[in-house]
């Protein structure tokens, strides 16, 4: 073998070997810390048509929802944020009719519309909302309707480019999210991705959300992946309200 091929050759074999190290190296884990004057807990989409057994989707989150007790874990997040004074925002989906007049959609947002999801009446007029599948599910709303809570406005697609989510966060000096809600693969990836964009560091609740087990894959687990790779912390719930509760009581002796 000619000296040239041979250099070449380890050099190729040594850069596979370097590849194959990185490919299996776990990945660093940055790390979240609460600052009580600097955090909220995002929620996206606590509403019927995901959570409740009638809404329109239960037949594809439903399993999803109950594996990861999600009902109850987002309460709980929801519960220790009130008790903790940790400002709480929801990040909601609606439809109005006007939006289905779109001329062109993508797979979920055909879906969607097509069976009725998040519609409300009109923009301006709560008629036929309570208890609708836009409506919060009913173990929510004395977090959510308290006075305190911000809700954003809707969120149309998945993510909150289309929102006022950041600028209400940004308004109260917010930098640090726990981000949890419906569904893990769309609207709350899609929220991290675009929070951690718009500078702020993020923590995922991975078991405070759940996503649609379909044909062509499982939502839940495909996002499970991302927020790894993509969140400054992945947290089940009992871990975050300890983390939760410990914040203030640390904000409380200083």
């Amino acid at each position: 073998m000619k000296p040239n091929t041979l250099f070449s050759l380890i050099a190729v074999l040594g850069l596979n070997a370097i590849i194959s190290t990185q490919s299996v190296a776990a990945l660093p884990v940055p790390g979240f810390k609460i600052d009580p004057d600097r955090t909220a807990v995002v929620i996206t989409d606590p509403q019927n048509d995901f959570l409740s057994p009638d809404g329109v989707t239960w037949g594809v989150v439903g399993k999803s929802v109950i594996k990861n007790n999600t009902v109850n874990n987002l309460e709980a997040l929801m519960k220790a944020a009130k008790q903790n004074d940790l400002p709480l925002f929801i990040s909601p989906h609606y439809y109005y009719p006007h939006d289905h007049g779109w001329q062109f959609e993508g797979a979920l947002e055909k879906l969607m519309h097509k069976i009725g999801m998040f519609d409300r009446s009109h923009p301006l007029d709560t008629k036929g909302f309570t208890n609708s599948g836009a409506d919060w599910l009913a173990r929510y709303k004395p977090y959510i309707d308290d006075g305190a809570t911000v809700v954003t406005s809707p969120h149309k697609v998945y993510g909150p480019e289309s929102n006022d989510l950041v600028l209400q966060l940004r308004k109260r000096g917010i930098d640090k999210v726990i981000l949890a809600g419906m569904s893990a693969n769309l609207c709350t990836e899609s929220h991290l991705r675009e929070l951690l964009e718009q500078g702020f560091e993020v923590a995922v609740v991975s078991d405070a959300t759940a996503a649609a087990q379909i044909e062509e894959g499982d939502g839940y687990e495909a996002a499970l992946v991302n927020f790894r790779f993509m969140a400054n912390a992945v947290w089940d719930t009992q871990k975050t309200v300890e983390a939760i509760q410990a914040s203030n009581q640390h904000a409380a002796r200083n």
